[in-house]
């Protein structure tokens, strides 16, 4: 997969950029674009993701990211009428369909385990948390070096979660955009990094 979005051909530089080497591991993806990196993995997804699995399951995965872009699309939308709000919110329940029948008739079928930058990350969040637990006085004498954890660590077992608040909040987005406008007005996403450091340098002087 990870090959795939590499052979993806940029579109300018706001539009579609070069995917990393590794887009399966989602890494080199900023903090301050990580939307925007999210948004054109999901642009190029279904050519991506096309023929990975065996038809049954590839139906349902190039269903499930179309009707995700679609909705995608709408929700980004800088005027709504209550024609496309009426739209958005039957793409919402659609969208809601897709993903219950995804971890169904999918994700029940084949055995995921967490990423490598998760498993290092959970080993140094364990390190650190031995380590203050001798400091406050449990062991005393111990250090970073005894109470490391073992180098090679099992990965967990990774499941599609449904409960999230971020699906949980996706029925709110229809009632949103009528109380308070179109979401670009209140998106963090505008302020790129190509106007945010700038004005963190000129802050300087």
């Amino acid at each position: 997969m990870s090959d795939r979005y590499r052979q993806v051909p940029p579109f300018w530089a706001s539009t579609i950029r070069r995917f990393s080497a590794n887009t399966s591991e989602m890494s080199n993806m900023a903090v301050v674009t990580a939307a925007r990196n999210f948004e054109d993995l999901l642009q190029c997804a279904i050519p991506v993701f096309d023929g990975l699995l065996p038809d049954t399951q590839n139906k349902i995965v190039i269903d499930l990211l179309f009707v995700m872009a679609h909705w995608h699309g709408l929700a980004k939308l800088r005027m709504h009428s209550d024609l496309t709000l009426q739209i958005l919110n039957q793409q919402t329940i659609q969208l809601g369909e897709h993903l219950r029948q995804f971890k169904a008739k999918v994700c029940s079928i084949y055995n995921t385990q967490e990423l490598n930058r998760e498993l290092d990350a959970r080993s140094r969040r364990q390190a650190k948390e031995a380590v203050k637990w001798a400091v406050n006085g449990s062991q005393q004498g111990a250090t970073a070096d005894t109470l490391r954890p073992a180098p090679h660590q099992q990965r967990r077992k990774k499941s599609f979660n449904l409960q999230t608040y971020k699906l949980h909040t996706l029925g709110d987005y229809v009632a949103c955009i009528r109380d308070f406008g179109t979401t670009d007005s209140y998106s963090t996403e505008p302020v790129s990094p190509d106007f945010f450091l700038p004005t963190l340098q000129l802050s300087y002087y």
